[in-house]
Parts: C-alpha cells; sequence; structure tokens
C-alpha cells in the first residue's frame, strides 16, 4: 500500500509536471508578436497579378475581417468575373496589356479597397509564391485525402486571407505498376492518387492553386517513375488535369546538362493551355539563377534540401547573400521551404526543432530575401504561435512587394568563433526600406545601424513589422537588442510632410 512519503512524491511530480507545461504555453504566448486582425474589413496579398492571355485565371482576394464578407472589383477586365461570397475571381482575358482594378471588401463594420494591378502577357508570378508543399510533412505518405485535407485547412484557419495560395504535391505521388500507359506512354493516376482533375478541381473550387512534382532523370528521388523522355507529354498531362505549379527535381541525371534538361520543360510550360509556375530543383547545381531565366524558370533552387535545426536554416539562409542581384518578378531565387510548425517528412511528425526566435529569423529572412514562402507543416495542427509567424501581413508584405528586390547585407559584426551580427536591406516599391537586424550569436545583443548604410539621411520613421508599431523618429541611427539567434524586422520611411 502507497505511504504518505509516495503520494507526496506523485503529488509534487505532478504539480512540477503542470508548472512546467503552464510555464512553456506562457513562453510561447509572450513570444506571440503579431496583433490579431481587426473585426474591419483589410485586403492583404500582393498589389500586381501576372497571367497570360487565353489561359484560366483565378485570384482569390485575400482579406481579413468579421464574416460575412462581401466582394466586389471596378473595373474588371472583359472575360472575368467574381463570386461575391467568397472573393474569387475566375475567367480569361483575350488580350495582353495592363489594368488597374479596385479590388472591395465589405462587411457590417465599413469596406477597404485596394488597387491591383493585372497584368497579362508572358510573365507569371510576379511576386514570389506562397502555399504549402507536402514533402516535410508527409514526405512519401502523402495522398489524396491529405492533399484535400491541406486545401481545407488553408481555408478553414484563414491563410488564405493572407495571401497563401499553392497546394503542391512533392514526391511519392506515383505508385503501382502501371506508371505509364502502354500505348502512348502518357503518365498514369494510381491508387494514391484516383483521379488528379477531380483532386484539382476540388482545390480550385477553394479558391486556391495545386503544384505537383517529376524529375528530370529516369526516376524521382523517391524512385518513383521520372520524366526523362516524356517532358512534353507529363506537361501537357497535368495542364490537362488542372495543374498550376511544376517542381522539377535533379534526381538519377547521371551524365546530363542541367540547362539542356530543363530546357525541355520549359518549352512545354510555354506551350501549355494553362498557367504553370516553373519550379527548377536542382540544389543550386550549375548555378541555376545564372540561366534559370532564359528556360522560363519562375523560381530555382539554391540550396541542398532544408532541415528543421538552426545550423540548416541559418547556414542556408545567409549564404544567399550574393543572390540578390537575380531576385526579379517572376523570377526568384529559392532557398527552399519553411520549417516552422509540425514537421517530419511523413508519416511521424514532431514540432520544429527551430526555436521561437529561431523562427522569426527564418521567416524574416525568407521575406526579405524575396523567397518563395513554401509551408512544409501539416496545416491541420497549426498552433498560436505558428499562426502568429504566417499572418503578419506586414511582414508578408515585405516578401509580397512589387519591386521585387532582394535583400543584400550591409552590415557584418564578424565575432570571436565565427558568430555575427548582421544587417540585411530591401529596397521597397514606396521608397522605404526594410531592414532585418539579426543577431546570430547565443547572446543578447545591441545592434546598431547608421543611415550611411542605407544611404539614407534626415530624420525617418522606424516601425516594428512584427508588432506593427511605431518606434519614432530617428535622424542619425538606429539600435536595438536583439536576442541569440533573433531578429528585429523594421521598415524604415522619410518623414512625411
Amino acid at each position: 500500500m502507497p505511504t504518505k512519503k509516495s503520494f507526496f512524491n506523485i503529488l509534487l511530480f505532478a504539480l512540477l509536471t503542470f508548472a512546467f507545461v503552464v510555464s512553456l504555453a506562457s513562453a510561447d504566448t509572450a513570444c506571440i508578436l503579431t496583433p490579431k486582425p481587426s473585426d474591419a474589413p483589410q485586403i492583404n496579398g500582393p498589389e500586381v497579378f501576372g497571367v497570360r492571355p487565353q489561359n484560366p485565371f483565378l485570384f482569390t482576394i485575400p482579406a481579413t475581417g468579421k464574416r460575412p464578407m462581401r466582394f466586389s472589383v471596378q473595373n474588371l477586365p472583359k472575360g472575368l468575373s467574381i463570386e461575391e461570397n467568397t472573393g474569387h475571381i475566375t475567367g480569361s482575358i483575350e488580350q495582353e496589356g495592363d489594368c488597374n482594378v479596385t479590388l472591395q471588401a465589405g462587411n457590417e463594420m465599413g469596406t477597404a479597397k485596394k488597387t491591383l494591378k493585372i497584368k497579362v502577357g508572358d510573365t507569371i508570378a510576379l511576386t514570389p509564391p506562397m502555399g504549402w508543399n507536402s514533402w516535410n510533412c508527409w514526405g512519401c505518405a502523402v495522398d489524396d485525402q491529405k492533399i484535400r485535407a491541406a486545401a481545407d485547412a488553408m481555408v478553414s484557419t484563414g491563410l488564405i486571407n493572407h495571401g497563401w495560395s499553392y497546394i503542391n504535391i512533392d514526391d511519392c505521388w506515383q505508385c503501382g505498376e502501371n506508371k505509364r500507359e502502354p500505348d502512348t506512354g502518357e503518365i498514369q493516376t494510381n491508387e494514391k492518387f484516383p483521379d488528379m482533375k477531380a483532386l484539382c478541381d476540388y482545390v480550385h473550387s477553394k479558391g486556391l492553386k495545386i503544384g505537383l512534382y517529376t524529375d528530370c532523370g529516369t526516376m524521382t528521388c523517391g524512385g518513383y517513375e521520372g520524366s526523362k523522355g516524356h517532358e512534353s507529354q507529363d506537361i501537357m498531362t497535368y495542364a490537362k488535369w488542372g495543374f498550376d505549379y511544376v517542381k522539377i527535381d535533379w534526381c538519377h541525371t547521371e551524365g546530363m546538362q542541367p540547362r539542356r534538361a530543363y530546357k525541355k520543360f520549359g518549352d512545354a510550360i510555354g506551350k501549355a493551355p494553362r498557367d504553370i509556375v516553373f519550379s527548377i530543383c536542382n540544389w543550386g547545381e550549375q548555378k541555376p539563377w545564372m540561366w534559370g531565366k532564359s528556360l522560363g524558370g519562375n523560381l530555382w533552387r539554391t540550396t541542398g534540401d532544408i532541415t528543421d535545426t538552426w545550423d540548416s536554416m541559418s547556414g542556408i539562409g545567409f549564404s544567399q547573400d550574393e543572390l540578390y542581384k537575380f531576385a526579379k518578378p517572376g523570377h526568384w531565387n529559392d532557398p527552399d521551404m519553411l520549417v516552422v510548425g509540425r514537421v517530419g517528412w511523413g508519416p511521424n511528425l514532431h514540432q520544429t526543432k527551430l526555436t521561437p526566435d529561431e523562427q522569426y529569423t527564418h521567416i524574416s529572412l525568407w521575406c526579405l530575401l524575396s523567397s518563395p514562402l513554401l509551408l512544409g507543416c501539416d496545416l491541420t495542427q497549426l498552433d498560436d504561435f505558428t499562426m502568429n509567424l504566417l499572418t503578419n501581413d506586414e511582414v508578408l508584405a515585405i516578401n509580397q512587394d512589387r519591386l521585387g528586390k532582394g535583400a543584400k547585407p550591409v552590415v557584418i559584426n564578424q565575432l570571436p568563433g565565427g558568430e555575427s551580427t548582421q544587417i540585411w536591406v530591401k529596397y521597397l516599391q514606396d521608397g522605404a526600406k526594410a531592414v532585418g537586424l539579426f543577431n546570430l550569436t547565443d547572446e543578447k545583443k545591441q545592434v546598431y545601424v547608421n543611415w550611411e548604410r542605407l544611404d539614407i539621411k534626415g530624420k525617418h520613421k522606424v516601425r516594428d513589422l512584427w508588432r506593427q508599431k511605431d518606434l519614432g523618429l530617428f535622424e542619425r541611427s538606429f539600435k536595438t537588442e536583439v536576442n541569440p539567434h533573433g531578429v528585429e524586422m523594421i521598415k524604415i520611411s522619410a518623414q512625411s510632410g
């Protein structure tokens, strides 16, 4: 029979466990910096959108605020229509040219308006793609139901209201013996994905877009059917099914030249009867940032695969310092996917190993770099902290800025042991500058930037983007304390008036 002492020990253990759990919850709560959206309507997302003439058009107005909400568009081009309850704009535009439209979202609190430039021409992905990819979450455990669940969650969590729009299937979507039709060689659906067109239609009905994966070689990295010898045929099949994005990997390509291999896909995508974002994924071999644009690439991987550790994330992110000159509307450097939330490479998931400060560094740096933002976590298990990372519209606006510049470091203070504090700056369409003050050390540091480094003079307004708070006017410099492995992300604007 248990003694009083054993009962006391059990009680003490329970109390200590409870206190530990409460302390973790309090820590997470304290780390949440993004203010909750207002009930009043606010339109978020990009200020420019590209589409090719005569191809299917799909754009969902990303708006926060109390529902129900009604949507409308002034000066909508001929051939397009809007669903007033959802904000889905669909149709097609026949002729090339630019058109400025006014997006409107209204609820009982009022009406918000925002100008969107629709550019009908040769270039799409005028801002970095934002969405989700299955690999860092499900790996080879991906299937039709998990993709539908991700699309449902993108809408139900409200991520779609902040501009997140792609649901992408990565490797291992194929299975079974009959991978290609014997007579024609056409790629086939299978028991994991029995009806790709129906899946695409489902994702599109949510106001989202959908992507697929293949490989330049004979097999994918997971050992499934590659596209070698079927490049144009596979792209046309994906277009027929309704895919809007294709990621093309570089496994089992011995003896092949990346430029020649990817050109075949680029030529096919250019002839496809729908807009398909072309993602080159050869891990930076032979510097795809030098030639990806000429092949029609919209983004190109600059590194190997990321993992959810500080060494991996920071090693990849802070090595992008010379690539800013290659980022521009329609063409983006891709340092791989985001490793926040619950990840695991399937099917067993765990909370990211990055600390809260490291996650702020991750999101801030990728936004400053004008990188594609592709989530790798389980969208059905998003906690409050992860939602705070993914729904800060002022931070996301830096990534989606229509000027399309990539950030570059202007200060690197190298410290003993190889650690550093760094300041990265990105030029914005409105003439302001987005600045990341990063602390790569293991201790709190004061990080200081003077205006000379930013090519500005006089009083400037400084705004804290994560907290969405003005910090005041500063005349010659700005400094702040930054947590270990953390960041302060600010916007510096000329004093008005």
